[in-house]
C-alpha cells in the first residue's frame, strides 16, 4: 500500500508515523499554505497528522528514489486549510504507477536520515484539485524551483552533519588517550588517599580559609601529591585545584585536570567517612572523565566519556524505576547552605519527595550512581565540586545539570574561578524533569 502527499515547507520527517504504509508518495509539483495540517489515512480507523512539509526535505535531501503514480492513485480535498489525502478505494499496482509525473518513495528504514534542516518553501496558498493542475504544475517552472532549493537543502545537510562530527571529536576522547588518563587518574587517588588515610582521625591543625571554610594539612598534601604526578605525566595540561588554584601553560591547554583532594573536609575533621577524593579531566569545557574516591571504606567510582561507570571495577546502574518525587530518596549535603532564593526551590522539591537525607558530600552522587539514592539537589557548588561528578552520574545513566536542567561545563581560560553552580542530579531522566519543574529556578 503506498499514501499520496502534497510537498510543501519541511518539516522533519521524524514527526510522520505512518507504520502501517510501507511507503509514501510524494507529488512535488503542488502548492498549498506551509503552514496547512495534513492529516494522512492509512485507513479508515487509522490517521496521521503533520504539517505536510517533511517529504520535500526528505526528497531534497536525496534520500527517496524516483517514481511515478497514477493519475487515480490518490483523492486530495481541502477544507479550511485542511489537506487531506487517503488511498483510492481502488489502487494500481506499483507497476501501473506510470501516468501523472514525478514523484517521490521513501521507504521506512529512510526516514531516520531525514533531520531538521528545514528550508520555507514559497507557496501560493492554493491546493491542486485536478490531474490537469497537477500536469501543469509538472511542466511549469516550479520544477526548476524545486531543484534549487534541493540543492540548497542538501548543503545545509552537509553543514549540519560537519558540524556535529566536528562537535563529537570536540566531546570525545580516543580509546588510547582514555586508557591512558584512566591509568593516571587512578595513581592520582592513590597518592591521595595514602595521605589522607594517615591523617584520619588523628589531631592536627584545621586553618578556616577566607570564605570560612576549614582546611588541613591532608587537603593540602593531598593535592600537591596530585600536582607532582600530573606535572610529570601530562605537563601540557592545566591543573586547577581546589587549594592550588589554577595552573595554565603558556599558550593554554586542551585538557585541564580539576583537584578537590578532600570534598567535605567538614566530615573529614569530624571523623565521618562519607568525604571523597574527587578528580575530573575537562576537554574544552566538557568533562570528560570523572573520579569519586572514598580512600577509608576504599571505594572508588570511575565515570568516562562513552562507558560504564565502575564501582571498584564493576558496572553500576543507577535507579532508573524512580521516576517520580514521592518516590524518591533525595540528599543535600546541608539545608544551611541555601541561599534565600535556593532555599526555597530546594524546599519546593523537599516537600514532595518520600525521603529527604542530609550530609553525604560527594558521596551521595555515588550512591545515587550505584542505585542507592535517587536525587542530589546542591547550590553554591564550585568547579572542583561537581565536574568528576558529571561523567560518574551520567555513565550510570543517571541526569546531571544545573538547575535550568542544562548541560554542566566549565572553560578555565573564560569562567571566573569564583563563579558557583547550583547542580542537581537524578537517577532518571523523568525524576530530574520532575525535580527541574518543582525547583522552577529563574
Amino acid at each position: 500500500m503506498a499514501l499520496a502527499l502534497v510537498s510543501g515547507c519541511s518539516v522533519a520527517l521524524a514527526d510522520i508515523r505512518s507504520s502501517s504504509c510501507p511507503a509514501v508518495l510524494l507529488h512535488s509539483h503542488c502548492e498549498f499554505s506551509s503552514c496547512c495540517p495534513v492529516q494522512v489515512s492509512a485507513n479508515k480507523n487509522r490517521t496521521t497528522t503533520t504539517t505536510a512539509a517533511a517529504l520535500l526535505a526528505a526528497r531534497s535531501l536525496g534520500c527517496l528514489a524516483k517514481s511515478e503514480i497514477a493519475r487515480d492513485c490518490c483523492i486530495c480535498s481541502c477544507r479550511d486549510e485542511e489537506l487531506t489525502l487517503s488511498k483510492p478505494r481502488t489502487q494500481a499496482p506499483m507497476s501501473a504507477l506510470t501516468q501523472s509525473g514525478s514523484v517521490c518513495v521513501m521507504t521506512t528504514k529512510k526516514k531516520k536520515k531525514i533531520q531538521d534542516a528545514i528550508m520555507p518553501v514559497p507557496h501560493s496558498g492554493k491546493c491542486w484539485s485536478s490531474k490537469s493542475a497537477v500536469e501543469k504544475k509538472i511542466r511549469g517552472a516550479k520544477s526548476v524551483r524545486v531543484r534549487a532549493e534541493a540543492e540548497h537543502l542538501s548543503a545545509a545537510m552537509v553543514d549540519r552533519e560537519e558540524e556535529d562530527k566536528n562537535n563529537k571529536n570536540k566531546e570525545e576522547c580516543t580509546r588510547e588517550e582514555m586508557e591512558e588518563f584512566v591509568e593516571v587518574a587512578n595513581k592520582l587517588a592513590d597518592a591521595a588517599g595514602t595521605i589522607i588515610r594517615t591523617y584520619f582521625r588523628t589531631r592536627f591543625d584545621i586553618i578556616d580559609k577566607a570564605d570560612t571554610s576549614p582546611v588541613t594539612i591532608a587537603d593540602r598534601a593531598a593535592e600537591e601529591a596530585m600536582r607532582t604526578i600530573l606535572a610529570e605525566c601530562f605537563p601540557t595540561h592545566a591543573i586547577y585545584g581546589e587549594e592550588g588554584g589554577l595552573k595554565m601553560p603558556e599558550g593554554g591547554a586542551k585538557y585541564t585536570w580539576v583537584l578537590d583532594p578532600i570534598d567535605g573536609t567538614k566530615s573529614f575533621i569530624t571523623g565521618k567517612p562519607v568525604f571523597g577524593t574527587l578528580i575530573a579531566l575537562v576537554r574544552e569545557g566538557v568533562p570528560v572523565l570523572g573520579v569519586i574516591d572514598q580512600p577509608v571504606l576504599r571505594e572508588r567510582w570511575i565515570g568516562r566519556q562513552g562507558h560504564a561507570t565502575t564501582m571498584n571495577g564493576n558496572n553500576i546502574h543507577s535507579r532508573s524505576s524512580c521516576t517520580a518525587l514521592k518516590n524518591a530518596y533525595l540528599y543535600t549535603t546541608s539545608p544551611h547552605l541555601f541561599g534565600k532564593s535556593a532555599e526555597e526551590a530546594f524546599i519546593r522539591v523537599r516537600n514532595q519527595v518520600k525521603i529527604p537525607l542530609y550530609g553525604c558530600d560527594c558521596y551521595a552522587y555515588g550512591l545515587l550512581a550505584a542505585g542507592f539514592v535517587d536525587l542530589v539537589v546542591e547550590s553554591g557548588l564550585k568547579p572542583y565540586d561537581f565536574l568528576a561528578l558529571v561523567p560518574v552520574v551520567e555513565g550510570a545513566g543517571g541526569v546531571i545539570t544545573d538547575w535550568h536542567g542544562q548541560r554542566l561545563q566549565w572553560f578555565p581560560d573564560t569562567d571566573l574561578p569564583s563563579a558557583v553552580f547550583e547542580v542537581i542530579a537524578a537517577g532518571s531522566a523523568n525524576l530530574h524533569k520532575a525535580a527541574v519543574t518543582a525547583l522552577a529556578w529563574r
